[in-house]
Protein backbone atom coordinates (compact mmCIF):
# COMPACT_ATOMS: atom_id res chain seq x y z
CA UNK A 1 0.00 0.00 0.00
CA UNK A 2 2.74 2.20 0.99
CA UNK A 3 4.57 1.61 -2.54
CA UNK A 4 1.69 2.46 -4.39
CA UNK A 5 1.30 5.84 -2.25
CA UNK A 6 4.75 6.46 -3.52
CA UNK A 7 3.92 5.83 -7.35
CA UNK A 8 0.93 7.73 -7.06
CA UNK A 9 3.02 10.64 -5.29
CA UNK A 10 5.82 10.19 -7.70
CA UNK A 11 3.66 10.38 -11.42
CA UNK A 12 1.45 13.74 -9.66
CA UNK A 13 5.15 15.35 -9.28
CA UNK A 14 6.13 14.70 -12.24
CA UNK A 15 3.06 15.32 -14.02
CA UNK A 16 2.75 18.99 -12.79
CA UNK A 17 6.64 19.69 -13.24
CA UNK A 18 5.92 18.74 -17.07
CA UNK A 19 2.48 20.80 -16.80
CA UNK A 20 5.18 23.60 -15.42
CA UNK A 21 7.77 23.36 -17.83
CA UNK A 22 5.48 23.43 -20.99
CA UNK A 23 3.94 26.30 -19.29
CA UNK A 24 7.06 28.24 -19.61
CA UNK A 25 7.15 27.47 -23.45
CA UNK A 26 3.73 29.51 -24.15
CA UNK A 27 4.23 32.32 -26.02
CA UNK A 28 1.24 34.52 -24.44
CA UNK A 29 -0.35 37.08 -26.34
CA UNK A 30 0.37 41.12 -25.24
CA UNK A 31 -2.42 42.77 -23.85
CA UNK A 32 -2.83 44.83 -26.79
CA UNK A 33 -3.33 41.73 -28.56
CA UNK A 34 -5.77 40.43 -26.26
CA UNK A 35 -7.74 43.93 -26.52
CA UNK A 36 -7.60 43.72 -30.47
CA UNK A 37 -9.19 40.30 -30.35
CA UNK A 38 -12.15 41.13 -27.80
CA UNK A 39 -12.63 43.57 -29.88
CA UNK A 40 -13.15 42.44 -33.10
CA UNK A 41 -15.02 39.61 -31.17
CA UNK A 42 -17.67 42.09 -30.01
CA UNK A 43 -17.55 44.01 -33.18
CA UNK A 44 -18.30 40.75 -35.17
CA UNK A 45 -21.25 39.87 -32.38
CA UNK A 46 -22.81 43.43 -32.72
CA UNK A 47 -22.53 43.07 -36.51
CA UNK A 48 -24.54 39.78 -36.51
CA UNK A 49 -27.34 40.77 -34.18
CA UNK A 50 -28.31 43.63 -36.43
CA UNK A 51 -28.08 41.18 -39.05
CA UNK A 52 -30.26 39.09 -38.34
CA UNK A 53 -32.99 41.37 -36.46
CA UNK A 54 -32.90 43.18 -39.63
CA UNK A 55 -33.55 39.57 -41.75
CA UNK A 56 -36.11 38.92 -39.31
CA UNK A 57 -37.69 42.40 -39.49
CA UNK A 58 -38.00 42.32 -43.00
CA UNK A 59 -39.13 38.86 -43.44
CA UNK A 60 -42.03 39.62 -40.75
CA UNK A 61 -42.78 42.44 -42.70
CA UNK A 62 -43.12 40.19 -46.28
CA UNK A 63 -45.50 37.90 -44.40
CA UNK A 64 -47.45 40.33 -43.06
CA UNK A 65 -47.93 41.69 -46.87
CA UNK A 66 -49.44 38.00 -48.00
CA UNK A 67 -51.47 37.07 -44.91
Amino acid sequence: MAKEKKVKKAKKETFFKGVRSEMKNVNWPSRKDVLKYSLTTIGLVLFFVVFFVAVNLVSAFVKGLFV
